[in-house]
């Protein structure tokens, strides 16, 4: 009902999906379309945001996800890599991830 009353969300919470392929073939689709390129020309680039709960506005192209934890590591604010756990903290949640499609004879390896 939120959706059709405000409109998709600006960032997707991505553990709330059954089935989490469809959504992710959506977003290539529609780049797919946007852009006139065959989607199994197609992939992820990922960047993990400095924000944890909201995004100002929706990514031009691509979508933002949160929901996604680590176990037995966590994320590493300052840095922005994946640093060791906490003592005793065995859950870390994510940052916003933005996932940016893109052809993926254009990614760097």
């Amino acid at each position: 009902q939120d959706w059709i009353v405000h409109g998709m969300p600006v960032v997707f919470w991505i553990s709330g999906f059954y089935f989490t392929q469809s959504f992710l073939t959506g977003a290539l689709q529609n780049y797919a379309r946007k852009y006139l390129i065959p989607i199994d020309h197609l992939g992820f680039q990922f960047n993990v945001t400095d924000r944890d709960h909201s995004m100002p506005a929706s990514p031009v192209d691509g979508v933002y996800i949160k929901g996604l934890y680590m176990e037995g590591a966590r994320w590493d604010w300052l840095k922005r890599v994946i640093g060791e756990s906490f003592p005793k903290v065995l859950y870390d949640s994510l940052p916003i991830i933005w996932l940016k499609p893109g052809e993926k004879s254009s990614f760097k390896e």
